[in-house]
């Protein structure tokens, strides 16, 4: 089964936050931005915004961290999942994921993370700007790979003009 995941472009955030909003919503029945499961990391100063949330590992360290079993991969969507029921609020599961993606409920006292929303993220759903899309894997890796093809043209081309203005002098 082909599974879908979502698409970040940091450079098509605002920062306004929808996608906190709108998780936090939809979960919580509350907006708030520490209730969301996914979060804009805010660099003010340098006015960049970066939208974050789980990658949903094909071999996710948190599920193997859980000695409750309480969290599990979805069948239907991929996603890695937290059952609030088994989870004890040992926190081992924040302590082992790599990206650091899961928190906790303030309130609930147990693992809070991004379930996909059952396969209608509405992260991706509401962002205004398109800085997060849900998309097939596929599309996922070859977007990647033309960002990266990009940025070695562009680079290319500066190494080659500066080569060019070198030669002039």
């Amino acid at each position: 089964m082909s599974f879908k995941t979502l698409l970040i472009d940091p450079s098509l955030c605002t920062g306004c936050r929808t996608c906190e909003m709108a998780c936090s919503l939809y979960h919580e029945g509350a907006c708030s931005p520490q209730l969301s499961r996914t979060r804009v990391i805010k660099f003010e100063a340098q006015g960049k915004n970066f939208p974050t949330a789980c990658s949903h590992c094909s071999k996710p360290q948190c599920l193997t961290a859980c000695d409750q079993g309480a969290i599990s991969v979805q069948r239907s969507t991929g996603a890695v999942v937290v059952d609030e029921a088994r989870c004890t609020g040992c926190r081992s599961c924040l302590t082992a994921c790599p990206q650091s993606m899961i928190s906790f409920h303030p309130q609930r006292k147990v693992a809070l993370k991004c379930d996909l929303c059952g396969g209608d993220p509405q992260c991706a759903r509401f962002c205004p700007t398109g800085a997060i899309a849900y998309a097939p894997v596929d599309q996922f890796v070859m977007a990647r790979r033309r960002e990266l093809a990009s940025r070695s043209l562009r680079e290319g081309i500066s190494s080659t003009e500066s080569q060019k203005s070198v030669q002039a002098v």
